[in-house]
């Protein structure tokens, strides 16, 4: 069975909306740094060859992605809620805020949006939201890529101002070396404190 990359947006299309983006996000899991969400919008029938779920493909596979997305698309936007946020508002509404904020800064409005996962976020358009819709979608496909590779570059940058963490190995991840490491030498200003609570009580 051939995967239809487009099936969702040509029901989108079908049911009369013009404008449609992808949204994702990447780092609801990790223990340190920001959340980050993409949103992007390919023109009408486009698929980006190549593009799947960010988590099939290699990180060498993805920065090229990452590129080839950005030239082909007709606009595509990163949001982010920061560890402080992540502590405030929980991970789940973090998510949801730095999703919000992608989709509010596009330089194109989108008049509908197909939302991986299984909750709508409140925007202002339409929302469809598609569970794996990273592995469905060619618009939210390429926002997954977008967000993880923005993420994973912010925290390579994280990695040469904490270079005791090795955050270029884990990307902040919960890994055996991550745990070690914050046992070592404590926690950061980018560690997120409601992940790690038993640490920031020491």
């Amino acid at each position: 069975m051939i995967m239809d990359w487009l099936e969702y947006e040509n029901k989108a299309l079908e049911s009369g909306y013009e404008i449609i983006c992808g949204v994702d996000e990447a780092g609801r899991g990790p223990l340190a740094g920001p959340v980050y969400a993409a949103a992007v919008i390919l023109p009408k029938g486009h698929i980006v060859e190549g593009v799947n779920d960010s988590k099939k493909i290699s990180e060498k596979k993805r920065d090229m992605l990452f590129d080839k997305i950005i030239d082909e698309c007709i606009c595509f936007n990163v949001g982010i809620a920061t560890e402080s946020e992540v502590d405030k508002i929980n991970i789940l509404q973090a998510t949801f805020l730095a999703m919000r904020r992608a989709v509010d800064g596009l330089s194109v409005k989108p008049d509908m949006a197909l939302i991986d996962g299984n909750k709508r976020l409140g925007l202002d358009i339409a929302e469809q939201e598609i569970i794996k819709g990273d592995a469905k979608s060619a618009n939210i496909a390429a926002a997954s890529i977008i967000a993880k590779v923005s993420r994973d570059r912010y925290m390579l940058e994280m990695a040469e101002k904490y270079p005791q963490y090795q955050f270029e190995k884990h990307k902040g991840y919960g890994t055996k070396l991550h745990y070690e490491m914050i046992e070592k030498y404590g926690v950061s200003p980018i560690h997120r404190k409601t992940f790690l609570k038993k640490f920031f009580q020491k």
